[in-house]
């Protein structure tokens, strides 16, 4: 019997986020036939520690991953700025793409990524990994069922906060690399908030930097109205003092009205739902304890769907097209509060 050769994967940015994929790929070596063979950052120190923690190659040079034959798949953690070019050099060079999210900074961008993939024939997912904690999980199939009935209002909001230091390094809340509170912080609500009732007609949105030094926003508000006519808000910021206060997304629908929050999208706060009311406080009392940030457990079944996604020749959930829906929504916001206006999407 042929033993299958084991999927290999690089991490290319070793920042805060990049220990989510490095040890989701640890943890997964052993029962899904992968490895983390080599890790990459400009900076030499912070590649080298990455590295040998984990026992594998590192690059300073991202070349020298697209180079490397070992390597079957690019995790991208790089700022959002970048996103789009290295994702491209990537599906040249015959590897498959994780992004981080949001997939790129414009429309353009996602779209010359997801077509350079499907032009090499690589496969491209885009980390959302928060749709995959089981209430999300849930709140999707209970959506899916009908029996919310019809869905009438929406909401998705981010009451975080970061201090002035988090945007003194050179990248964070800028333009070019970055956006602002919705572009980083809020993708994820607001891709649920769009995965979960469908697509979007019109925006209305304003936008401010009113506690902070940086070039995007800190704060945004934004009225959605669906394809279906249903209605939805956004609330988005890291301006809450001091801490996390809140992120979460509601859904209200005809036979029901449910809320899951939490640190992570990982904690139902009301389940109301027509012939389970009696069940509420069951539901709610038996949720797992929140995790310690506001990245969550998930980044693992994000790495598994990945795993299997490219093992059956298929596209990821979060493949590149469904993460450019949010990514739609939030350069719609930016341009209605630039203009003051409406913008129709369709």
């Amino acid at each position: 019997m042929t033993t299958q050769p084991p999927l290999t994967f690089a991490v290319v940015g070793c920042g805060r986020i990049s220990s989510r994929h490095t040890q989701a790929l640890a943890d997964l070596a052993p029962s899904h036939n992968v490895k983390l063979t080599a890790v990459c950052d400009i900076i030499d120190s912070r590649a080298k520690n990455t590295a040998a923690k984990y026992g594998v190659k590192a690059y300073t040079d991202y070349q020298q991953v697209l180079d490397d034959p070992d390597i079957d798949v690019v995790s991208v953690c790089v700022p959002s700025g970048l996103h789009s070019p290295m994702g491209q050099a990537a599906a040249r060079a015959g590897k498959h793409v994780l992004m981080e999210k949001p997939i790129s900074l414009s429309l353009a961008d996602a779209d010359a990524l997801i077509e350079t993939c499907e032009r090499e024939g690589v496969t491209l997912g885009v980390v959302l990994q928060n749709r995959f904690n089981p209430p999300m999980r849930e709140l999707r199939a209970l959506v899916d069922s009908g029996q919310l009935g019809q869905l009438h209002l929406g909401n998705a909001t981010v009451r975080w906060y970061r201090p002035q230091e988090y945007y003194e390094d050179g990248w964070h809340g800028t333009w070019s690399m970055d956006g602002g509170a919705l572009m980083n912080q809020s993708i994820h609500h607001i891709d649920a908030l769009v995965w979960l009732m469908g697509e979007v007609k019109k925006v209305t949105a304003y936008t401010g930097t009113l506690a902070h030094r940086m070039e995007a926003e800190d704060v945004g508000v934004a009225v959605l109205q669906f394809v279906s006519g249903a209605l939805a808000t956004i609330e988005g910021s890291t301006i809450t003092y001091p801490e996390n206060l809140e992120g979460s997304v509601a859904l209200f629908g005809q036979h029901g009205s449910v809320k899951v929050g939490g640190t992570a999208l990982n904690r139902k706060v009301f389940w109301k739902v027509q012939g389970s009311l009696e069940h509420e406080r069951e539901l709610l009392m038996r949720e797992a304890v929140d995790p310690p940030s506001v990245y969550g457990y998930s980044h693992r079944e994000q790495y598994i769907e990945m795993i299997d996604a490219i093992r059956q020749n298929r596209l990821p959930a979060t493949h590149g097209r469904e993460a450019r829906r949010s990514l739609e929504v939030v350069t719609a916001i930016y341009q209605s509060a630039a203009e003051g206006r409406e913008i129709v999407l369709r």
